[in-house]
């Protein structure tokens, strides 16, 4: 990062965040690719983008895009979340369609779609590749532009074994984050055609993302695409491993995680506040997740030292 080439970003570009853009947009197989500071900056500016004012996002109710950031379809784009239920957070083309608004001059019409792969909410599923296709083939059919929070994209292809431009292909636009399990200290970027991302760009300007040394920042999403994307099985399998080591525990059931996210639900008298305070304390942390739902991720910095002792842990914790 020290040694960077860097530009001006927002004047007449930065070389090293230029290097960036064009080696995902191959990834994706897309025209361009455009670097924000932030996922959250990133999706907002697609749906501003790609949305009209006064209409409806669909997308599956535990999205990301509904849940964690803060409101902004409405605040920023003027557009209100049209959710679909499920029971997995796997939105398919037939719940899709079961969610879709009959056309109506007295109901709001809906302008786009949103996908997530893998779901967050959901403990990092994998969004299979026949839905995926099917939402594609639903947005063509309905006219509508589709855009896919892939923020934890990598964990899908890696997972999966399908290509990321496999994965993605049919997206309109795509965010994918590099300060996930890539484990960058800040980026993103929106991928997809010219003219979109052209339009993007003023967006994120809008917005305060317009940076001027990002070859700084860029230059450790670089480093990551050539080091840390293979390396992510190492995460699932140390997901798996924690699961495992709490199957036999009757006081937290342990879902059978796909990726690098393991959900927990307590089964005993603890509640998740408590447990997430007591487990701090005694050095693990995970996040509540709901009344008795814990969310534990793994990433570049658990090793399989730390998972025997968080299993040890959260073991000696839960049991009171």
């Amino acid at each position: 990062m020290m040694d960077a080439e860097v530009g001006d970003d927002v004047l007449d570009g930065d070389p090293t965040t230029a290097r960036l853009e064009e080696r995902v947009a191959r990834l994706f197989g897309q025209e361009a690719a455009l670097f924000f500071p932030s996922g959250t900056q990133a999706n907002q500016t697609a749906v501003w983008v790609l949305s009209e004012s006064g209409t409806e996002v669909l997308l599956e109710e535990n999205a990301h895009l509904i849940h964690y950031e803060l409101g902004a379809l409405a605040a920023l784009a003027g557009v209100q979340a049209r959710p679909v239920t499920t029971t997995d957070g796997i939105l398919t083309p037939s719940a899709a369609r079961r969610g879709w608004r009959r056309a109506s001059r007295f109901l709001p019409r809906i302008s786009m779609m949103a996908a997530e792969n893998t779901h967050n909410a959901s403990g990092g599923r994998l969004l299979p590749l026949e839905c995926w296709d099917g939402l594609v083939r639903l947005a063509d059919e309905r006219r509508v532009p589709i855009h896919l929070d892939g923020a934890r994209i990598w964990h899908a292809a890696v997972a999966a074994d399908i290509p990321l431009e496999r994965l993605t292909r049919g997206a309109t636009t795509v965010m994918v984050s590099f300060s996930k399990g890539l484990g960058c200290p800040v980026g993103s970027c929106l991928v997809g055609g010219r003219d979109v991302l052209g339009r993007a760009w003023e967006i994120r300007k809008r917005l305060g993302g317009g940076m001027r040394q990002t070859g700084i920042l860029a230059a450790a999403c670089l480093y990551a695409l050539d080091h840390h994307v293979e390396r992510l099985e190492e995460d699932h399998r140390l997901a798996r491993l924690l699961a495992h080591r709490l199957t036999d525990n009757e006081f937290v059931s342990a879902r059978e995680p796909e990726t690098n996210i393991l959900m927990l639900e307590l089964t005993g008298e603890m509640g998740s506040a408590d447990a997430v305070s007591q487990l701090d304390a005694a050095g693990v942390r995970v996040v509540e997740f709901g009344s008795r739902t814990l969310r534990a991720v793994m990433h570049l910095d658990v090793a399989k030292d730390d998972v025997e002792q968080a299993a040890d842990t959260i073991a000696r914790v839960v049991d009171r």
